[in-house]
């Protein structure tokens, strides 16, 4: 498989020297073999990959359709044997024993309890859900809730859940997409009340960079969906073009999970930056746009080599011009994804090397931020952009 983490190793570095001292500690990392999706992740593999950016992480297994108290053994041995490194969370389905398996486990050192309503098909409206809310306030416990689609209610009854139990320190997933048009507005209100970066969009990381407070927001990576330093970078840059500071990006990748789990009162990270008043250049505008599409394609497993080579177009701005070097930077990374794209394993959606689309997307929409290409990149011309065939993987 691609190494896209030593690939891509000059760019994590040239933003942990923007900001310097980065003690980082994922919100969000899975472990397991039995996920109906095809991915699957051992502890080891995990500690490898934190280990590229001498990272901590929350780890809890991944969708068990038999049930969790194994599996949850697992990750209390893996967290145990890790030296510090890892810290479990608990997953539990409402509808099965969940209070008593989760007493079980914090009793046994969990730090916290994990709830995917969309895979066990519950909401927060499940009689058990809001006795798990209590146990978590009780233990000054985190409880981190998958936040997507289809989950009635999800923000407003996580809401009412952290007035109702201060002492619980709950977490909302994936950028929180299902609810953050609003749930911004009410943060500062519910400093227990946090929002994890575990996603891809654009525009969802700049929203939640802009619009929430940095205290009220944790960097996590969905590995092994994610790669802990891809996510860890791709968080930087969009935290540096939000205007986000130094100490503000240190306590949400790190800081503020620290104090969580070692129960304590939450940072004071300051206000957010509010919207940026330049907009992206229209022609990068373009790229973002287009590149958006390939990867919404691909994650449902449909066709995207047309919105990629139009993409790809999209980049041939030629010599001269501002944007030329980003421009220069993104084809550079499509690229890679020529170079090294593959059929997919172990049943995933897209190719381990999609990750350099994603990250050519992370590069087009932060212009503002260095660039950290490798030597010799082609001018951004349009006998470059039309050099790489489109592969569609099979």
């Amino acid at each position: 498989m691609v190494d896209v983490d030593g690939i891509l190793r000059p760019w994590y570095e040239r933003f942990a020297g923007e900001v310097g001292d980065l003690e980082l500690f994922d919100a969000h990392t899975h472990v397991g073999a039995n996920d109906p999706d095809g991915f699957r992740q051992t502890p080891d593999q995990l500690l490898e990959s934190l280990g590229h950016i001498d990272a901590r992480a929350l780890v809890f297994p991944m969708h068990e359709p038999g049930g969790y108290p194994e599996a949850n053994d697992a990750v209390l041995e893996a967290v145990a044997a890790s030296g510090g490194r890892l810290h479990a969370l608990c997953r539990v389905d409402p509808r099965r024993d969940a209070v008593a398996e989760a007493t079980r486990c914090l009793d046994a050192g969990a730090s916290g309890i994990k709830l995917h309503p969309r895979a066990e098909q519950f909401d927060l409206a499940e009689p058990a859900v809001r006795e798990l809310v209590a146990l978590a306030h009780e233990r000054n416990a985190i409880l981190l809730i998958h936040a997507g689609r289809g989950i009635p209610a999800l923000g407003q009854n996580t809401v009412k859940f952290s007035g109702e139990f201060p002492n619980a320190r709950l977490i909302l997933a994936h950028c929180a997409i299902s609810d953050l048009a609003w749930i911004w507005r009410v943060l500062p209100e519910h400093p227990n009340l946090f929002i994890d970066t575990s996603w891809w969009l654009p525009a969802d990381f700049l929203a939640l960079l802009a619009l929430a407070p940095p205290a009220n927001i944790v960097w996590a990576s969905d590995s092994p969906y994610g790669l802990p330093q891809l996510s860890a970078t791709q968080f930087g840059r969009y935290a540096l073009q939000a205007g986000l500071g130094a100490e503000q990006i240190r306590g949400i990748m790190g800081g503020q999970l620290s104090r969580l789990i070692a129960s304590e009162p939450p940072l004071d990270l300051g206000p957010p930056p509010g919207p940026s008043p330049r907009p992206l250049h229209p022609l990068l505008e373009r790229i973002v746009a287009h590149l958006t599409t390939a990867m919404g394609r691909a994650f449902v497993q449909a066709p995207f080599d047309e919105p990629l080579a139009i993409t790809r177009l999209a980049c041939a701005v030629g010599e001269g011009t501002p944007e030329t070097p980003v421009c220069a930077a993104v084809l550079e990374l499509l690229d890679l994804y020529e170079e090294h794209v593959a059929p997919p394993e172990d049943g995933r959606p897209i190719p381990a090397a999609g990750r350099f689309l994603i990250f050519a997307l992370t590069v087009a929409r932060t212009p503002d931020v260095a660039l950290a290409t490798p030597s010799g990149a082609l001018p951004p011309t349009r006998e470059h952009a039309e050099a790489g065939e489109p592969s569609e993987p099979s």
